[in-house]
């Protein structure tokens, strides 16, 4: 149920950063006819902020799959543990099923 809450914990700091990156400030223009220089600036502002999205997403990306390989580690662990407590309650059930019955023998034997 709330597997999902790591995953969220280390994605939320990078939002911000993913935002900001794929709003680029572009260039603030002196008038109203777009310049050649203006155009380079915005297209390299353009690249930059795409190259800075894939690294995160890079990041992002190796991020979630260490929580991936965590959380199926963390069930196989779970599972094991499960079997073990299953076969003890198993042990458990029998043994006092045989107390039981050596008790009700015994109290039958004293009649």
């Amino acid at each position: 149920m709330v597997a999902w809450l790591p995953a969220a914990k280390i994605f939320l700091p990078y939002l911000a950063q993913i935002v900001t990156a794929a709003i680029p400030a572009f260039t603030k223009k002196a008038d109203k006819t777009v310049t050649e220089e203006t155009t380079r600036n915005q297209i390299a502002e353009l690249q930059d902020a795409v190259t800075h999205n894939a690294e995160a997403l890079k990041v992002l990306a190796t991020q979630l799959q260490q929580i991936i390989n965590d959380i199926d580690s963390g069930a196989a662990k779970m599972e094991k543990e499960n079997r073990t407590n299953r076969r003890l309650v198993l042990l458990a059930l029998g043994l006092s099923l045989l107390s039981i019955m050596l008790w009700a023998f015994s109290w039958g034997t004293n009649l």
